[in-house]
C-alpha cells in the first residue's frame, strides 16, 4: 500500500536530517569559538579562548608585519599576530593578565613599572627606526620627524600586569611612525603622572612626580631635558584634545567629549609650569 511504503519514509528523514547535521557541524569555520566582547576600545574587539580577534582595517597588514618584526627579534610583551578569521577580523594571541582600568591600582604606580616601561619604548623605537618605507598604511597619520614606530597609546589601560609586575602591552591599532617624544610624553602623562591635581585620574599616593618623569627618561636614555619633556606633553595632549573632541562629535559620545575637555584642562595646567 502506498501509506506503507510512505511510513517508511520517516526514518530516511531522521537519518538524512541526522547526515546534514554532521554536515553543517563540519562545514563550521575552525575558528568559530565562543567569544567574549572586550571593553575599553576604540574597535571592536572580542577573546575566544587564547585569541583576541578584532575588526580589520586598511593598516591591519602593517600592524601584523610590525608585530611580526618585534616578535622575531625577542620582543615577548606584544602580541603574536595570527592572521585572520575566516570573516576578515584581525587576530591576535591573548596576553594573560590584568588589564587595569581607572581608578588605578596603587601597583601601577610601582617604580619597577616606570622604569620597565620605559625601558620597553626604547626597545620597540630602536628596533623600529628603520621599519617604515614611506609606503605602507597607519591607522594614525606619520608624524615628522619620523625617528621611530610609536605605539601612540603606551599607558596603563594597554598594560597587562600579573601580581602587580608589568608583562605586557596591547591595543596596537594606532601605532604610527613619530618622533620618540610624541610617544615618551603620553607615557609620562599617563605614568608621572603630569597631569593637574584636581584630576580625577590623579593617584591618592604621595608621588614625587618630578623624581619620577626624570627616572622615566634616565630608564629610557634620553638626554631630553624635564622642561622639555614638559613642553611635548602640552603638545601632545592639545593634539588628543583635538582627536577625541572631533570623534566624541562625530560618534555623539559624550564621554568622549568630557575626555577631550580633561585633556585640554591638563594641558593648560602643565603650560603654566614651564619656563616663561
Amino acid at each position: 500500500m502506498k501509506d506503507s511504503k510512505d511510513a517508511k519514509k520517516p526514518g530516511k528523514d531522521v537519518a538524512a536530517a541526522k547526515g546534514s547535521e554532521k554536515d553543517a557541524k563540519d562545514s563550521k569555520p575552525k575558528d568559530a569559538k565562543p567569544e567574549k566582547p572586550l571593553p575599553g576600545t576604540m574597535t571592536p574587539v572580542a577573546r575566544a579562548g587564547d585569541e583576541v580577534r578584532r575588526e580589520a582595517g586598511p593598516w591591519t597588514p602593517t600592524v601584523q608585519r610590525l608585530l611580526t618584526h618585534l616578535r622575531d627579534n625577542g620582543v615577548t610583551w606584544c602580541p603574536e599576530p595570527r592572521g585572520y578569521t575566516s570573516d576578515g577580523r584581525e587576530t591576535l594571541s591573548y596576553l594573560k593578565g590584568k588589564v587595569p582600568t581607572y581608578p588605578l591600582p596603587d601597583y601601577v604606580y610601582d617604580e619597577a613599572v616606570l622604569t620597565t616601561a620605559a625601558q620597553w619604548m626604547r626597545q620597540l623605537h630602536d628596533l623600529t627606526a628603520d621599519f617604515d618605507d614611506g609606503n605602507q598604511r597607519w591607522r594614525a597619520h606619520r608624524r615628522k620627524p619620523v625617528e621611530a614606530i610609536c605605539h601612540n597609546d603606551f599607558a596603563p589601560y594597554n598594560m597587562v600586569f600579573k601580581n602587580g609586575e608589568l608583562v605586557g602591552l596591547i591595543d596596537w591599532d594606532f601605532a604610527a611612525p613619530g618622533p620618540r617624544l610624541w610617544d615618551l610624553s603620553y607615557l609620562a602623562y599617563r605614568l608621572g603622572p603630569l597631569m593637574r591635581p584636581t584630576n580625577p585620574a590623579v593617584p591618592n599616593l604621595s608621588l614625587d612626580i618630578f623624581h619620577r618623569v626624570q627616572l622615566l627618561l634616565d630608564a629610557y636614555g634620553s638626554d631630553v631635558s624635564v622642561p622639555e619633556l614638559l613642553a611635548a606633553v602640552v603638545d601632545r595632549l592639545e593634539d588628543l584634545g583635538e582627536f577625541t573632541s572631533a570623534v566624541a562629535a562625530k560618534k555623539k559620545d559624550e564621554a568622549l567629549a568630557s575626555d577631550a575637555r580633561n585633556y585640554a584642562q591638563d594641558a593648560e595646567y602643565l603650560r603654566s609650569l614651564l619656563p616663561s
